[in-house]
């Protein structure tokens, strides 16, 4: 069940904590918000019903599971309408290599970051799983060298998001 929140500077810390470390205990987390526990654990039960805590996830290096190129593929479908869209969101989700897939404006349709065993890997994927596709009008490949991730999601009305504000990682 959806319930609208009202969120607080307690709040903003507790989900920066959490983005920093989901896996955080309630009492370290509710030590840096400066709340009692029982207090913690009820406003993280809240904030996932209302559905700003949307799970918690392990981030997995792809190069330590054999999955070494990542690339990013701008993909453009035609034609762009809804009974084509969604078949095609299906299959590219399916992929083991699909690491993130997202619809945008502008003059691709989708970008589409994904993990390979390689070259070939990623050549096949771009041949067997996009272009194979009538949908598929254009594929634009884009190499990954290196990522770097941003800070923690603040909402805009932290008030620790002025200019002069820090990060804390």
């Amino acid at each position: 069940m959806t319930e609208t929140v009202h969120m607080d500077s307690t709040d903003f810390v507790i989900l920066r904590e959490l983005q920093n470390d989901a896996r955080i205990t309630n009492r370290e987390l509710a030590k840096g918000a400066g709340i009692a526990p029982s207090t913690c654990l009820e406003r993280v039960a809240r904030l996932r019903r209302a559905g700003v805590l949307l799970g918690y996830t392990a981030r997995i290096d792809p190069g330590a599971v054999g999955r070494v190129l990542e690339a990013f593929l701008a993909i453009r479908v035609r034609p762009h309408r809804r009974p084509v869209v969604g078949p095609f969101v299906e299959h590219v989700r399916a992929r083991p290599e699909t690491r993130a897939l997202y619809h945008v404006a502008g003059p691709d349709d989708y970008l589409l970051h994904v993990a390979t065993t390689g070259v070939r890997d990623l050549q096949r994927f771009v041949l067997d799983e996009l272009t194979s596709q009538d949908v598929v009008a254009h594929v634009e490949t884009t190499l990954i060298f290196q990522q770097w991730n941003g800070g923690p999601v603040r909402p805009a009305a932290d008030p620790g998001n002025g200019p002069d504000a820090k990060l804390v990682e």
